[in-house]
């Protein structure tokens, strides 16, 4: 049977080279009160008419003031991607920024750069986005595949 989720939410695992990826950018939840102070990768909810790709490339410019480019997708084991809820469920891709230096403009308290290695297993992360960052480094170090794609987003 195939599981379906009622809302779909996309995130992004922004590095700063899709080509040779080194850092990646993580923002700390400032709300809701049972996530806030977590960590988590940037994103949001797909509106109506919208593809999963460009319900990403608006919420970066929404919480972020940047533009991007988007690299491979990291599947998750649905469909619909990534299980959050019973309700939700998360695709995430890969990420550059390609204009805008980023900042938290809403829902985060802070941003920060961290290291792509397995420290990144100590960060405090919202618990459903933990499966994520493990198969983001397995994916990264078992074969250093190309992460790249096109799509873009003018804002």
């Amino acid at each position: 049977m195939v599981e379906t989720f009622e809302v779909q939410v996309v995130g992004a695992a922004i590095v700063d080279s899709l080509e040779h990826p080194t850092k990646i950018l993580v923002g700390q939840r400032s709300a809701p009160e049972k996530v806030a102070g977590l960590w988590e990768f940037p994103g949001g909810k797909v509106d109506a008419g919208e593809s999963c790709q460009q319900a990403l490339l608006r919420e970066l410019t929404e919480e972020l003031g940047v533009t991007a480019t988007l690299g491979r997708e990291i599947a998750g084991p649905h469909a619909q991607g990534w299980q959050l809820t019973d309700r939700h469920a998360m695709r995430v891709w890969f990420a550059e920024i390609s204009s805008g230096e980023p900042q938290p403009l809403q829902d985060h308290h802070e941003l920060r750069w961290c290291s792509l290695d397995q420290s990144l297993l100590n960060i405090e992360w919202i618990p459903a986005d933990f499966p994520i960052v493990e198969q983001l480094l397995a994916q990264l170090s078992a074969s250093r595949i190309s992460i790249t794609c096109s799509l873009s987003y003018g804002g």
